[in-house]
This record gives C-alpha cells, sequence and structure tokens, in this order.
C-alpha cells in the first residue's frame, strides 16, 4: 500500500504543479529534494513571486525510522518505527480576492520491533481561506468536495465537513481560519470498509482539488484592487499563522520527527500584518467575513 499510494501522490504533484505555472504564466516551481538522516526524504516544490501566486508549495514526502517518544505518548504506544508519506500544498495568492487553499492526503504505518506491522491508517483533506467571501465560490467548493465523498458513502460529506470546521478553529480567536472543506483521519480497516477502499476514498478527494479551486482562481485573479484590500488580506494571513504555529497537528509532528524544517514551514504567506485589536468596520465585507468564520454554515443548502 505504501508504494502504491507513494506513486500516487507523486504523480498529483506533478498534476497540480504544471497547472499550476500554467495559469500564473510567469513564476515556475523550484524543486529541492531532501534526504532525511532517520530514514527518507521528499520533493518540496515552491513558487513564488508570480502573477497569481504570491507564495505556495506544493511538497510530498516519504519518511521512516523510529517513532519519537513524544509522539510515542501521543498515539499510547510502546516503542516502535513508523512510515509515513503524503502530499502538502498551500497556496497563498497575490490577490486579496483570491482565496487561500490548503491540502493534504496522507498515509501512516506503524511497526513493532520484529517488523510486524501494528496499525495503519490514511488522512487528508482540502480547505478554503478566502479574504473577500463569494458565496458561490463557497458552494462551488463544497459541492465538488460533497460530489467526491457521496461516491463512496452519502454520509461522508456531512462527517467529514464537522469534522473539518471543529479541526481548523482557531480557538484562542473563536473563529475558523477559513470556510472548511473537508478534513478527515485515522481512516483505518473495519469490518465493512478495508485499506484500500479508503485508498479509493481519499485518492477521489485528491484527484477533486483542481476541480474545487482551480475555476475560484480563474475568476478572481484578474479582479482590480486597493491598499485597504491588501491590508485586509494580510491581517487575515495573520489568523492563518496563528492556527499553523499554535493548533496544527501537521506542523506539530513534522518538527517533533525532525522534518525538513524549510518543507514545515513553507505554509507561512510571506507578507503578515498583526495589528493590535483590529476591529473591521461595521456592515463591511471585511466583517461579514468574520460573522461567518465565527458561525459555519451549510453551505450546500444556503
Amino acid at each position: 500500500m505504501k508504494d502504491f499510494f507513494y506513486n500516487y501522490i507523486l504523480n498529483l504533484q506533478n498534476r497540480i504543479t504544471s497547472t499550476l505555472e500554467e495559469i500564473d504564466s510567469k513564476a515556475k516551481f523550484h524543486e529541492d529534494q531532501w534526504q532525511r538522516k532517520e530514514g527518507g526524504g521528499g520533493k518540496t516544490r515552491v513558487i513564488q513571486n508570480g502573477d497569481v501566486f504570491e507564495k505556495g508549495g506544493v511538497n510530498i514526502s516519504a519518511v521512516h525510522g523510529p517513532l519519537a517518544q513524544s509522539v510515542q505518548k501521543y498515539f499510547n504506544v510502546e516503542d516502535c518505527d513508523f512510515y509515513a508519506c503524503g502530499l502538502s500544498l498551500v497556496l497563498h495568492p497575490k490577490n486579496p480576492f483570491v482565496p487561500t487553499v490548503h491540502a493534504n492526503w496522507r498515509y501512516f504505518e506503524m511497526f513493532d520491533k520484529s517488523g510486524k506491522m501494528i496499525d495503519q491508517w490514511f488522512g487528508g483533506g482540502l480547505d478554503l481561506t478566502p479574504y473577500y467571501l463569494f458565496e458561490e465560490d463557497a458552494k462551488h467548493f463544497h459541492q465538488v468536495c460533497k460530489t467526491a465523498c457521496d461516491k463512496h458513502n452519502s454520509q461522508f460529506y456531512h462527517k467529514y465537513k464537522k469534522q473539518c470546521d471543529d479541526y481548523f478553529w482557531n480557538h484562542h480567536r473563536q473563529e475558523g481560519r477559513g470556510i472548511g472543506g473537508l478534513f478527515f483521519d485515522y481512516l483505518k480497516p473495519t469490518a465493512d470498509r478495508d485499506i484500500d477502499q479508503w485508498h479509493d476514498f481519499v485518492t477521489e478527494v485528491g484527484d477533486s482539488f483542481l476541480e474545487a479551486y482551480i475555476p475560484i482562481v480563474e475568476k478572481r485573479k484578474d479582479i482590480p484592487y486597493e491598499k485597504h484590500h491588501r491590508d485586509w488580506q494580510e491581517i487575515r494571513r495573520g489568523r492563518y499563522v496563528e492556527f499553523n504555529l499554535v493548533h496544527d497537528k501537521g506542523t506539530l509532528f513534522g518538527l517533533k520527527t525532525n522534518g525538513r524544517i524549510e518543507s514545515i514551514l513553507m505554509s507561512l504567506p510571506p507578507h503578515v500584518q498583526w495589528r493590535y485589536d483590529y476591529q473591521p468596520e461595521k456592515n463591511s465585507k471585511e466583517e461579514q467575513l468574520i460573522q461567518v468564520l465565527q458561525h459555519p454554515k451549510d453551505w450546500i443548502n444556503s
């Protein structure tokens, strides 16, 4: 399974980066191949200073070795080894009317010291972080997510949409990082769904990414904007940074397993503002966004 899924994310990385380069037309992805001394490595691809994408990364990795003590404690396991592979992406567009997007799809195995596999699971999802809210964009993104889920189980979209709203929640701000999407983790073999079926579901969601995001980019990337739009984008990016450094499990896992720091922190935007006690104007587009972030919506039925 690990070889099968690694080949999938390798091909998906190529598909996504080639599509994004086409849309940007100016910037190209720079690739770094790296090795982890404990075992494994990855391919980091970063785009910067483009016409459309100010900064973004589409990274794959496959790492293995002894599981760190802190992570063993988290999983409540004894001394064991692990294998993890996945694709992780974050795109920060230049135009404030184009949303930031994040996605990842990953596979994890744990082994005892004799080499016997003791656990395996899939995880991942995709989520959208707009700075100015266009309801038709939100509905499109969520409808693509639902269509992918419905091919496998009619309950998956509602379940994983709620998990996304719950996970990408800035508790210290009492607001969502964005308008959600899908989030799932610990998708393990059960009596009614084996690991191959979970693989098919996760790759279905991965294959839907470009359909969910690219039409939004193409629709919004050429909208004229002013300095106050850009200021608001940078203030909201600050909230994005706060979530990734305070709450995100993927960031923490990478740091605790001696991952490549540049690849882990490529998710951070290049230009950010933290203004003291900033409040948007009443009844403004900026305040409307905050209202939605504080009260997650049912985008399919709204």
